[in-house]
């Protein structure tokens, strides 16, 4: 599995109110490949508030020329696929037909999208034919659209899964989260339903054990945020590894997104979750 990174937990220093960006977007790749030790980048719509076709094509050239790809482009905002609001309907369809678009010209393989609708038979048929124009424009780009869970329709992954066979085709799947697995009842269970039409896993944490939490956000230079060698910490909010298991179970080798939600200073907690994920992965490779 490859370890890449969500630029979301990048925010403060990407995106800060208020503020000048302590790093900019265009950087970001490098600084993932250098400075984080990640290969590839997943970026959120937010993060690209004013930029045009010819800044999201200069992203792409930096990130082909740093080898750190542009995996996905996430939409965070929930789209109201289960309104009974034709308006509604075609503003949603209108949203995600753009991002699928910028997700093309970042060179992407994937956007996703969280579906807002009520759990309902009648609705999840009517979402599902309210999301197929968008799936087709990704098939027609060679993109993926997948469906991030979220409370309603989406919230159990039986319900996921029948959304997306009656979508139908082969480019649309799931892209499911650890801290959202961790609060369902199995959280292997889980999984094991949705990672089967995963192309990327949000690998997302939350805290570790041991460590010393500092002022939120912000660093001078993302270097600079580099802890000293304190060994890999553990997870406390829930067991990575198990996690991790649970995707190699069903055979997945795709992307891991990062994404660290934790507080404290968000550089360190990315490097942190990296090296729990990594000595995750090398201990379940060794059988260990």
């Amino acid at each position: 599995m490859l370890l890449t990174l969500n630029a979301s937990c990048l925010r403060p220093l990407l995106a800060p109110p208020r503020k000048k960006p302590e790093i900019d977007l265009l950087d970001l790749p490098i600084l993932t490949r250098e400075t984080l030790g990640l290969a590839g980048v997943n970026l959120t719509t937010d993060l690209l508030a004013g930029a045009d076709r010819t800044r999201l094509a200069r992203f792409r050239e930096r990130a082909d020329k740093a080898g750190c790809a542009c995996l996905l482009l996430i939409e965070p905002e929930a789209q109201p696929f289960g309104s009974p609001e034709i308006t509604d309907l075609e503003n949603a369809t209108a949203r995600m037909l753009r991002v699928v678009e910028a997700a093309q010209i970042l060179g992407c393989s994937a956007a996703s999208v969280r579906v807002q609708a009520k759990d309902d038979d009648e609705v999840l048929s009517d979402v599902a034919s309210h999301l197929r124009p968008v799936v087709e424009r990704a098939e027609k780009l060679d993109l993926n659209l997948l469906v991030a869970p979220m409370p309603g329709l989406t919230e159990r992954p039986e319900r996921v899964t029948e959304l997306i066979k009656r979508v139908g085709g082969f480019r649309i799947g799931t892209f499911p989260d650890f801290e959202t697995a961790s609060k369902q009842k199995d959280p292997s269970a889980y999984l094991h339903r949705l990672t089967p039409y995963a192309t990327v896993v949000s690998a997302s944490t939350v805290a570790f054990a041991g460590e010393k939490p500092k002022a939120k956000g912000k660093t001078k230079a993302a270097k600079d945020a580099l802890p000293e060698d304190e060994g890999v910490l553990p997870h406390d909010a829930y067991d990575l590894r198990a996690m991790l298991e649970a995707l190699d179970s069903v055979g997945y080798g795709g992307p891991l997104a990062l994404d660290y939600r934790g507080d404290g200073e968000v550089t360190i907690g990315v490097i942190r979750s990296r090296d729990a994920l990594q000595a995750a992965l090398d201990a379940i490779a060794a059988g260990a």
